[in-house]
């Protein structure tokens, strides 16, 4: 696709941004798509040298800037100079006289590639990042596992995973569901391929097919609304975890790749285990169900939200409390608290017995380590440094802790929610008790609530599951690279990053490596950390915006997806890296995405911003758990939002208000 804005007058208008342009899009030699600005001024040469603004004629100011005719002729002189230089390109281009003239022509080093494919065929690619809260580009090592583990074949581009849906949107019997889903899980996906469909151009018609991955999933399998499901299914990956830490050890070189290929397989087993995913899909259909039935019946918006806080089982939001306690046993010794204020090496552990009560500040670090040490910010890359491997990461966090909260915080904090999820429900199920048909409505109501609770919490599981493993095969390949770098074949351990499985397990084999190769994607990566990874992109090259489309929102409010319910005004705090973070209590967290690793901080804030999220994402659960109103899906959120701005959270509506100051 090819995009050409143009306008009145000299280009200068368009770059000092004195005018909007017209903008045109042209694909296959068709115009696809034209939006005409109003055009009021424009720049033209003076007589006597320099430039001058000149007032567009009224009857002028909507006309289109180009006539068709004359945009598919600056398209084809487009292609003709991309063909020559072999790579797209930004071109500045005039007209005189009808007759056009090319300025300038350089390359575009911004724009987002393509995922590769050997085909011609039309290709709709949805981004994987977007869906798993993981937006920055991942080393080849960390695709090549992500590719191994998942269930539906994954196309790179830009460091980043993409998944091709075109067949599902071709399909009669996929599509409106696939809609759907996505649209639940990010609206603004889900809007972009209801925009390429309606457009009618690009989606081939395809016969029925079954649908494949987790997207195009169908309803979940009957299940019984039994705690000691949930139970069961912990125990057991557990189990299995632990198998594997036993047996791992005793493998290296080849037998230790052979080995964690066949534990994948385990690891896929219990990530797509019937069972398990009837569990949160039946807790996420049961929540959809209470916000539905309990908005018609009572008017009451997103009820759901108030339900689900201090639910059992939730690994994630149980992290964040057993944050708060060791805080508790490090705040009654001031010289370990200003020791942990100076850290700066990941070595501190060791030297913390040598202060008072620095002993038993190791031993609560160390257990909180032992649970919870494999998660790390985007932590679905297995070669992002996990805590255990950086425990200063979390140093902020614990010292922020023991400045804002009293002891024995973490308990208060989930009885306090379990006590307010309570009251709702009781709540609720009076207001219903009083209407036409209220006891039987009453009952249906208590049953789903007891299945959200039962089973909502088990949710956050599966992933903690999949990188505890993770951090299993990231020490054993890591134990290997050292073997490597002392026989002389890599110049450091973390140079196996940059190498797909299979690539490691060949030079393991061959005891040789290809430095050049190495050394070739490094830079890349360093390239791909500068790109933004589009949510929908095309075989083409189009990126497909999605929007919301939404009345009554204020003028000027920033709009999102709403996940967890609540009006909330405070500071905003534009934090992009965890271990970045000072916040005070009352601040309100804006920040690019949250996964897992974020959850620490939310103990510490009143509301919660991202540009990237769902209705089931891991940060909306975790901030309907601990009450906090919630708006994702923000787009630019940390860059319209200015650090220190007073905000205002509608986490009901879905919008966000910026209030003043900055």
């Amino acid at each position: 696709m090819l995009s050409i804005d143009a306008s009145f007058g000299l280009g200068e208008a368009l770059v000092s941004g004195l005018v909007n342009p017209d903008v045109y899009k042209v694909l296959d030699g068709k115009i696809i798509d034209r939006k005409i600005s109003t055009k009021k001024l424009a720049i033209y040469a003076s007589k006597d040298g320099g430039t001058k603004e000149q007032e567009i004629e009224p009857d002028r100011q909507n006309a289109q800037a180009l006539t068709d005719k004359q945009i598919l002729q600056v398209a084809r002189m487009g292609r003709t100079i991309e063909q020559h230089f072999g790579c797209p390109q930004d071109i500045e281009w005039c007209l005189v006289d009808d007759d056009f003239q090319i300025v300038q022509s350089r390359p575009i080093t911004t724009l987002f590639p393509i995922p590769a494919v050997d085909d011609q065929e039309n290709h709709v690619y949805i981004s994987v990042g977007h869906q798993q809260m993981m937006t920055d580009p991942m080393k080849p090592l960390g695709l090549s596992f992500w590719q191994m583990t998942t269930a539906r074949p994954m196309y790179e581009a830009g460091g980043r995973l993409f998944v091709d849906v075109v067949r599902d949107l071709g399909s009669p019997a996929i599509r409106a569901r696939l809609v759907e889903l996505a649209g639940k899980s990010d609206p603004l996906i889900g809007d972009a391929l209801q925009r390429i469909l309606e457009r009618g151009d690009f989606i081939p018609s395809l016969p029925d097919a079954s649908p494949a991955g987790a997207l195009a999933g169908g309803a979940p399998a009957p299940i019984e609304t039994d705690p000691a499901i949930v139970t069961d299914l912990i125990a057991r990956n557990q189990e299995s975890i632990a198998a594997l830490k036993r047996d791992i050890r005793t493998k290296s070189g080849s037998a230790l790749f052979d080995f964690i290929r066949a534990d994948i397989q385990e690891l896929r087993r219990i990530l797509f285990d019937r069972q398990s995913h009837a569990v949160f899909m039946s807790a996420m259909e049961a929540t959809s169900w209470l916000n539905e039935r309990l908005d018609a019946w009572l008017g009451e918006k997103n009820a759901a939200d108030s339900l689900t806080q201090s639910v059992p089982h939730n690994v994630t939001s149980e992290m964040g409390l057993a944050l708060l306690g060791v805080a508790d046993v490090i705040r009654p010794h001031p010289e370990v608290v200003a020791f942990l204020q100076r850290v700066d090496d990941d070595g501190f552990l060791d030297e913390l017995p040598a202060l008072a009560g620095g002993g038993e500040a190791r031993d609560a670090i160390r257990t909180f380590l032992d649970m919870y040490g494999m998660r790390c910010v985007g932590e679905i890359d297995i070669t992002r440094p996990r805590w255990s491997e950086r425990p200063t990461t979390l140093v902020p966090v614990i010292l922020g802790n023991i400045k804002n909260f009293e002891p024995g915080a973490g308990e208060q904090r989930f009885e306090q929610g379990r006590q307010e999820a309570w009251t709702k429900e009781q709540e609720l199920l009076e207001r219903l008790r009083a209407l036409p048909g209220g006891e039987q409505k009453a009952e249906e109501v208590k049953r789903k609530i007891d299945r959200v609770r039962t089973f909502i919490g088990y949710r956050e599981y599966p992933k903690y599951g999949m990188v505890s493993r993770y951090f299993v095969y990231k020490q054993a390949l890591l134990e290997e690279a050292g073997r490597l770098v002392q026989a002389h074949v890599l110049r450091e351990k973390e140079d196996i990053f940059y190498l797909r499985f299979q690539e490691l397990h060949d030079v393991v084999r061959t005891n040789h490596a290809d430095d050049q190769l190495i050394s070739q994607r490094m830079a890349a990566f360093r390239s791909y950390q500068a790109l933004t990874p589009p949510r929908v992109l095309t075989s083409d090259g189009e990126v497909i915006a999605g929007a919301y489309r939404r009345d009554g929102v204020p003028a000027g409010a920033l709009v999102g997806l709403p996940v967890s319910a609540g009006i909330i005004e405070g500071r905003a705090r534009v934090i992009l890296d965890m271990a970045e973070a000072d916040l005070e209590p009352g601040d309100i967290l804006v920040t690019a995405y949250t996964d897992p690793s974020w959850t620490p901080l939310f103990v510490s804030i009143r509301g919660l911003v991202t540009e990237v999220g769902g209705l089931m994402t891991h940060g909306a659960v975790i901030a309907r758990e601990y009450g906090l109103p919630t708006v994702v899906g923000v787009e630019n959120a940390t860059k319209l939002i200015k650090d220190g701005q007073q905000i205002r959270v509608h986490g009901t509506e879905g919008y966000v208000e910026i209030l003043s100051g900055e």
